[in-house]
């Protein structure tokens, strides 16, 4: 059984990351740590998690977990993931892994030092309708992919959110400009060549609250936006010559309703509907993690993964500062 640590008491863990990996059947949350002490004990007596730690130091230093997920705000993930593996422990840490993709180099050479396993926490991947739709895609149920396009958004101007904040990393792109990247790579395999991008800041959090981008994949072309101060919406849509694939909640599964795939043909009058149950997406995830953690066979996001995407995010803040084409980094 693997034996999961918490670094932070952060709310998408209590909410989302930690009930579900306290229902994995190869692992099980046995400590939390906050730099409030207090905060800690409420959270590990809320779960039945049986150790507390008031310094994430000190629980990267106990022998009772095997790895750790780190859900602290965006600018320190870099930090902790590597100290984690440092101590000889596996990390799943929170998207996005880093701000630059340049940054992430350090993560990877831990990995490699330390013999561990480390992963970006895209629970999108472990989700059988994105897996589905790759599926779809690649036996040519579509015919000839010609464009993608999705949007993500929510409404949030809580000046505390870390969201808000851009010394912890705080912006719309890195929060979830990251997922239709993700999910178009993911599913069709390629890398965008070069992007065009429109970026609006917040003049008072100075944050990045609206993007529009379009993405030249060579064969098919990308378009999304997000925000962060739009009413919530999220969507994305593969659209080829012989048909196309909605995904109706591609993101926060089952918050935006029921997780569908519909594959719709070239004249729209035939829909096959794929529909997923209780799918939980962060166990799946765990459990995939473990299961490498443990030796076992699993697909994972990897790193080296981790920085392409990260290269697509850099190209659209490059791209959003002059007209025309930005080159994507490696491409």
């Amino acid at each position: 059984m693997f034996r999961w640590g918490i670094l932070s008491t952060a709310k998408i863990g209590r909410e989302f990351v930690i009930p579900q990996l306290q229902d994995a059947e190869n692992g099980v949350v046995t400590a939390i740590a906050s730099r409030d002490g207090a905060r800690a004990k409420a959270v590990a007596a809320r779960f039945g998690i049986p150790y507390t730690f008031s310094s994430y130091q000190a629980l990267l230093a106990s022998p009772e977990i095997d790895g750790v997920y780190i859900p602290l705000p965006t600018s320190q993930h870099v930090e902790w993931a590597v100290k984690a593996a440092d101590a000889g422990k596996h990390v799943l840490v929170e998207k996005p892994l880093a701000l630059d993709a340049k940054d992430i180099a350090p993560v990877i050479e831990a990995r490699d030092r330390n013999k561990v396993v480390i992963a970006e926490a895209f629970m999108v991947t472990y989700h059988p309708q994105w897996i589905k739709a790759r599926e779809l895609v690649a036996e040519g149920a579509i015919g000839r992919l010609r464009h993608v396009q999705g949007a993500f958004t929510y409404h949030n101007v809580d000046p505390d959110n870390m969201r808000n904040r851009p010394e912890l990393g705080g912006g719309g792109l890195p929060d979830i400009g990251v997922y239709p990247t993700v999910g178009t790579r993911f599913v069709t395999g390629k890398e965008p060549r070069r992007i065009q991008a429109m970026v609006e800041r917040d003049k008072a959090f100075g944050t990045d609250i609206y993007a529009s981008v379009k993405a030249d994949f060579a064969d098919f072309e990308m378009s999304f936006y997000v925000s962060t101060q739009m009413a919530a919406r999220q969507m994305m849509v593969f659209h080829g010559d012989e048909g196309f694939i909605e995904i109706e909640t591609p993101f926060n599964s089952r918050v935006y309703g029921d997780d569908r795939l519909i594959l719709h043909n070239a004249d729209h009058a035939l829909s096959t509907v794929y529909r997923f149950g209780d799918i939980r997406q962060y166990r799946l995830q765990a459990e995939a993690f473990a299961r490498a953690a443990s030796g076992e066979k699993a697909d994972l996001f990897s790193l080296e993964d981790s920085v392409k995407n990260q290269k697509v995010i850099d190209a659209i803040f490059r791209a959003s500062n002059h007209e025309g084409w930005e080159a994507v980094e490696g491409t």
